[in-house]
């Protein structure tokens, strides 16, 4: 599909009016639920529903693997990968503990996995290839396989959300993905690699060195070309992250809102939004990871994030926990009394 013309709403002014009309007549002192009524607020205009109830809930999780990981830049193997999807599938992941706590499901994609999983499990099976190219050589995929990648999550989403899912999140699964991550983070900051680079999931200080100059090397060759996402995302992306932001085009394009995880998530979120600016009315910034470059990427997006934990865990863990603060934010404005329904007196004007 033509993802260049894709049409995003507009933002509801009336939905949005009318829910903070409501929380003004709320019992409770004005702005006192502070953060939870400015979300509030959001999502009524999101969804262009002053009373929104976003009941069903969905983490869109892509997994796929990365040829740059050639290059020594995680200290887990490749088959970490497959092992923790079927992890995820076998509900014993951080992201499956805390879906079941807030009530949400995990939508597992394999996008690029460089493992073949055997029939009957509950994944789609969407493989593009058994992994990019190393980024640190030449261009991470082919336009073609950006193009299905793109749609890939497109659809995936468009589905869910046409059997009713109502909001979004996008985690991931790819051993050495913080690699592209922080390349593509480069990019759409304009900040050297080192201010942007952290230690995924745990490398020291030499494996540390050996990213960034990894990092340097691959913008250094592939030359992405900062005005055009397609680009970037062809030359330093992976599979899971294109087809992430998929997912987020496809959010924004029905009134769906998506809550980004941590680097790899927001990542995603940043390109789609550069391929159309309407998509930042629908995000949602879950959480501020400790990967240094995530904050920049906040920055970047002027968005605001509702928790810091100090989490890295990635899988979506970080928007799975935003999705309670985001439930509680919604119950306050539906169903807490106004003045005038609990008789209690309002605020008296001098």
């Amino acid at each position: 599909m033509n993802f260049k013309t894709l049409v995003i709403p507009a933002i509801d002014a009336a939905a949005g009016g009318g829910a903070a009309e409501r929380q003004q007549r709320l019992t409770k002192p004005l702005g006192a639920m502070g953060d939870l009524e400015t979300l509030s607020v959001r999502i009524a205009g999101m969804t262009a529903n002053p009373l929104p109830r976003l009941e069903r809930k969905a983490v869109f999780l892509m997994a796929a693997d990365h040829g740059v990981c050639a290059e020594g830049v995680s200290p887990y193997p490749q088959s970490v990968t497959p092992q923790m999807v079927l992890n995820f599938l076998n509900q014993g992941a951080a992201i499956n503990v805390l879906t079941r706590q807030t009530g949400a499901e995990v939508i597992v994609t394999d996008i690029g996995v460089a493992h073949d999983f055997e029939p009957g499990l509950a994944i789609h099976r969407r493989k593009i290839a058994r992994g990019t190219a190393n980024i640190a050589v030449g261009p991470a995929m082919s336009a073609a396989q950006l193009d299905q990648a793109l749609t890939v999550g497109y659809e995936i989403a468009e589905n869910a959300f046409e059997n009713g899912v109502r909001l979004a999140a996008t985690g991931e699964m790819g051993i050495g993905n913080t690699t592209p991550s922080a390349a593509l983070t480069a990019v759409l900051t304009g900040l050297p690699a080192a201010e942007v680079t952290g230690r995924g999931t745990g490398i020291d200080d030499a494996g540390l060195a050996r990213k960034i100059a990894v990092i340097e090397r691959a913008i250094a060759r592939n030359r992405p070309n900062r005005a055009d996402p397609f680009d970037m995302l062809m030359k330093l992306g992976g599979f899971e992250i294109a087809g992430m932001t998929g997912v987020t085009l496809a959010a924004a394009a029905n009134r769906i809102p998506l809550v980004m995880d941590g680097l790899i998530s927001t990542v995603a979120a940043a390109l789609a939004v550069e391929i159309n600016p309407g998509v930042r009315d629908y995000l949602i910034a879950g959480h501020q990871s400790v990967e240094i470059g995530h904050a920049r990427l906040l920055e970047k997006l002027g968005l605001e994030p509702l928790l810091r934990l100090r989490l890295r865990v990635g899988e979506g863990t970080g928007a799975a926990l935003a999705f309670a603060l985001i439930d509680a934010a919604l119950n306050i404005l539906r169903d807490m009394a106004t003045f005038a329904e609990a008789n209690v007196s309002g605020k008296e004007e001098n």
